[in-house]
């Protein structure tokens, strides 16, 4: 009898994310609107020295994949970095870590539901927001409820639609860039040309606020958000032992591809000062192309307006994956909190699919709720529960460094070698953590002192419900 059939007779959850559904959801997990709209207002502060910082938070990410990794391969189980902040740090790391993530992904879910109904909005005004946000947000829960295969599998198609968008304008921008039909400013000397790679420097301070390349990383290292999610897929990976290390040890070049390379490719082809915040790169590559068009079947179509269509597809595209991601990652955590004895036991319920229903149920609950405070209260409440999620995604990479400190220590003690071991083990475990906390520091100075007044107020909050709840466990 195989261990997939055993797990099965156990009521566990079972290992149906093959290789390639891995590899797609590590990929996907880096590539979301963050990429496709966020490097604007990153690239308004510090101008081509941006694709810099994109390759330094790369690096950074990577070496906390690779610390998650090693605990996960190590020993694949549901709750990833909550089981082992709890096992091996104490119960309080175990349960705040648990409780953050999920609601960091709730929070994200109401975000991603929410500008779904904007994308679907481009070609159908007609349509209420709410009734397009409603509308996917029962399909990608159904979806998850019919199997761990099919989220696999629906994921892996929206990653495969992501990565071809991008390789496909960057295939462009460099045809652009040879053939010289790019228009008269596009050259790679625009990555230079105008005030130097640094035009705003490192850390400058003007009337205007704070610019330059540090003052620019902490929304460039949230664009990396999501890279855990490899850690959550663990327990229902098939042979997590081969998988994890390769999807892990490829997110870092594919990084340097789709970030790096891209931004490259897009710096040259548009000039920096032309970028404003509401703007993305990507757009900014066809906007001398306006007066382009083709015909197809038998209408004349505008470049333009054909691109505006398929990146607002991708844009689309990139959103709905998010949120299948968040409906599916907050499930296990629920499902691996519930194992610990830090959430109720109702959660542990799986379907005949063996997926945990009770834990998406009141997972997607919690989101849509979000959705009713989000059109019901001002903007500014909105705005502060966004904020929340800067904050739980800075305590959730400063939990998995210093878990996997601890984790190590327990290993080196008993003489026990894992199997995946992380990279400059305990340096870049420093390294990332000197990190994170200097992102909170120019975070503090650079308007963003609300997000970093929350964390202790959210870890003191979730230290209360600890407390709370405890004796309730018996």
């Amino acid at each position: 009898m195989n261990n997939e059939n055993k797990e099965e007779q156990k009521g566990s959850l079972v290992r149906g994310l093959t290789n390639r559904h891995i590899q797609l959801i590590a990929l996907g997990g880096a590539i979301g609107t963050g990429l496709f709209l966020g490097i604007g207002p990153a690239a308004v502060l510090a101008g081509p020295s941006v694709i810099l910082g994109y390759a330094l938070a790369g690096i950074i990410a990577f070496f906390i994949m690779r610390q998650l990794g090693e605990m996960v391969v190590q020993e694949p189980v549901s709750g990833s970095f909550s089981y082992f902040a709890y096992k091996y740090w104490g119960k309080f790391p175990g349960f705040a870590s648990g409780w953050n993530y999920w609601i960091l992904y709730i929070l994200v879910s109401m975000a991603e539901l929410t500008a779904i109904g904007h994308y679907i909005h481009f070609w159908w005004p007609d349509i209420p927001l709410w009734v397009s946000s409603l509308f996917f947000f029962i399909l990608i829960n159904a979806l998850n409820l019919a199997s761990v295969k099919v989220y696999g599998e629906t994921e892996f198609w929206f990653s495969i639609i992501k990565v071809v968008a991008i390789i496909a304008m960057i295939i462009f921008g460099i045809y652009l860039l040879i053939s010289g039909t790019g228009g008269s400013n596009a050259s790679v000397s625009n990555l230079w040309n105008d005030g130097g790679f640094f035009p705003k420097g490192l850390f400058n301070h003007s009337e205007n606020g704070y610019s330059g390349l540090f003052a620019a990383m902490a929304m460039i290292m949230f664009s990396f958000g999501g890279l855990e999610l490899i850690g959550i897929t663990a327990a229902e990976a098939k042979s997590p032992e081969k998988t994890i290390p390769k999807a892990t040890n490829q997110v870092i070049y594919r990084i340097l591809i789709f970030y790096v390379g891209a931004l490259i490719i897009l710096f040259s082809l548009s000039p920096w000062r032309e970028i404003t915040e509401g703007s993305s790169p990507f757009v900014m590559v066809f906007q001398n192309l306006n007066g382009l068009e083709f015909t197809m079947f038998g209408k004349v179509i505008q470049f333009n307006v054909l691109i505006a269509n398929v990146l607002n597809l991708i844009v689309l595209t990139a959103a709905l994956s998010v949120y299948n991601s968040s409906v599916y990652s907050n499930s296990r955590m629920l499902f691996g909190l519930a194992q610990q004895g830090n959430a109720p036991k109702f959660l542990q319920k799986l379907n005949k699919n063996h997926v945990p229903i009770n834990a998406i149920l009141i997972s997607s609950c919690f989101a849509g709720i979000c959705i009713i405070i989000n059109k019901l209260v001002p903007e500014k409440a909105f705005e502060y529960l966004m904020a929340l999620v800067v904050s739980s995604l800075i305590i959730n990479w400063l939990m998995i460094c210093y878990t996997h400190l601890k984790f190590r220590r327990s290993k080196i003690a008993s003489g026990e070698k894992t199997k995946f071991p992380s990279i400059f083990y305990p340096i870049s475990n420093y390294i990332c953590i000197l990190f994170l906390l200097a992102i909170l520091v120019l975070m503090s100075i650079t308007g963003m002192e609300i997000q970093v007044i929350l964390i202790p107020i959210w870890v003191a909050f979730l230290f209360v419900m600890y407390k709370l709840y405890k004796p309730k466990q018996g």
